[in-house]
């Protein structure tokens, strides 16, 4: 059996917050908690039992990565992905995002109320939200 190699720990050419990370939910059957992945970096994973922990694990998982990569010689994927240079014309105009069951339950009933779209809602408050801040 060969002995165990020691892989120094590197620096990464670009941050973890710099790469697009995944996180989901995992089926209770499969264990429960949640998922981190990083597409751009495959074989990039980690989990949790609540978001905060599989991220962290993620940022773990990250700097192990990278530190293989590097001590191999191999070159390190650059983001594919930098929301700091997304323009309009790029940008599909989609996005999901998950949020608390409680909290959908608000918005739910606040659109019943007001007579819209849960979709129309949440992009009214989006816009409120982003105008307070331009003029800010």
């Amino acid at each position: 059996m060969s002995p165990i190699k020691s892989i120094p720990a590197a620096t990464p050419p670009h941050p973890f917050e710099a790469y697009t990370h995944v996180v989901s939910p995992i089926t209770t059957e499969d264990g429960g908690g949640f998922m981190i992945s990083l597409p751009d970096l495959p074989g990039c994973i980690a989990d949790g039992t609540t978001e905060a922990e599989a991220i962290a694990n993620g940022r773990d998982a990250f700097a192990a990565v990278i530190a293989a990569l590097i001590d191999l010689g191999r070159e390190v994927p650059a983001p594919s992905f930098r929301a700091d240079s997304l323009t309009a014309a790029e940008a599909s105009g989609k996005f999901l995002t998950r949020v608390p069951k409680s909290v959908h339950a608000q918005l739910a009933r606040r659109a019943t109320a007001e007579g819209v779209s849960l979709n129309a809602l949440v992009l009214t408050f989006i816009a409120e939200g982003l105008g307070r801040h331009q003029h800010a």
